[in-house]
């Protein structure tokens, strides 16, 4: 099969050891990010199979109708990116292996990690005063023993972020549904009585929600208003999960004081984005799944179900009727 994989970035995909699942098959990797239709679709004319890395690519009805030999589109893990109803149109297999394989993604539970020690201790900022000449150029950093890590939604990378709070001598507040709630008090750990109290008594907010149409926008400015105005928020899970405009003004507001940022609205950002100008906010190219583990689960993943496919045995196709279609 002529098999395209979009969005590369980092120049990695033929270099991982999935890649052999697809030897044998004609292969294209693009390593830049391109929007424009008529150029996607210049570049995707001839290509059956299309692999795509988690949410970099929008793939929509415009696209999807010029594309008159793709058959299957393959990745790990659903998405909103995806115009499901175009493709069963036009006769495309969506392919989504389960998320996260119905593990963690240890790699955004440490990124976040990293980022409430970098915030917190000004590391960024240390290391490029560093640079320049400049010793302990900043004010003093913020320990993190004792301090009350707010993880809103128990799920499995949030579980994984309450074990490191823990580590660290943490107090660990969980907001969420009650399920989730549940969950945390199980495991020992202490629910927050009201949305409320959860914004108002953490130290550090991290979220770690999926976005769909019940989580869209559900952080708002109320929220940000509660926070102290000595502290931090996380987002290493989507920007969608926030309401437009309302972490810039509240970070303008001085509550809270920081934020850590993984994630972007439209990605890639470029060098105008608000959050990257303001002193108080640490942004990173959503590295949260971009390491060398999780990269390559989503790609063996991909590439299993397009392999199965070619073999005429499909695999995980979120629009089965499709293949139950008889040929014309």
């Amino acid at each position: 099969m002529k098999i395209t994989v979009l969005d590369d970035y980092q120049n990695v995909v033929r270099k991982l050891k999935a890649f052999e699942k697809v030897k044998g098959h004609d292969v294209t990797v693009w390593n830049d990010h391109v929007e424009d239709v008529e150029v996607l679709a210049e570049r995707l004319k001839d290509t059956e199979a299309l692999a795509l890395i988690r949410e970099r690519s929008q793939i929509r009805a415009p696209l999807i109708a010029r594309l008159k030999k793709l058959k299957i589109i393959s990745q790990l893990g659903g998405g909103r990116h995806i115009d499901m109803d175009a493709c069963t149109q036009h006769g495309i297999v969506v392919s989504f292996g389960p998320g996260g394989g119905g593990r963690p993604s240890y790699g955004t539970a440490e990124l976040t990690w990293a980022l409430i020690i970098a915030a917190l201790r000004h590391l960024p900022q240390e290391i490029n005063a560093l640079k320049a000449g400049k010793w302990q150029a900043f004010p003093m950093g913020t320990l993190l023993r004792g301090k009350t890590l707010g993880i809103y939604s128990y799920g499995r990378i949030g579980q994984v972020v309450a074990g490191y709070g823990k580590a660290f001598g943490m107090n660990v507040l969980i907001w969420g549904r009650e399920p989730s709630l549940e969950r945390a008090r199980a495991d020992g750990y202490t629910s927050a009585r009201n949305r409320e109290e959860f914004f108002r008594e953490s130290d550090i907010v991290s979220i770690h929600l999926l976005l769909n149409n019940q989580t869209e926008n559900i952080i708002k400015a109320a929220d940000f208003a509660l926070m102290k105005p000595t502290s931090l928020f996380v987002n290493t899970s989507r920007a969608g999960l926030i309401e437009p405009g309302s972490l810039v003004t509240a970070l303008r507001a001085g509550r809270p004081a920081m934020a850590a940022v993984d994630v972007y609205e439209h990605e890639p950002i470029g060098p105008d984005y608000p959050l990257l100008s303001m002193d108080n906010v640490i942004c990173t190219p959503h590295l949260g799944y971009a390491e060398d583990t999780s990269l390559e689960n989503m790609l063996s993943t991909a590439f299993d179900q397009i392999v199965a496919f070619a073999e005429g045995k499909p695999i995980t196709a979120a629009n089965p009727e499709v293949l139950e279609r008889k040929p014309a």
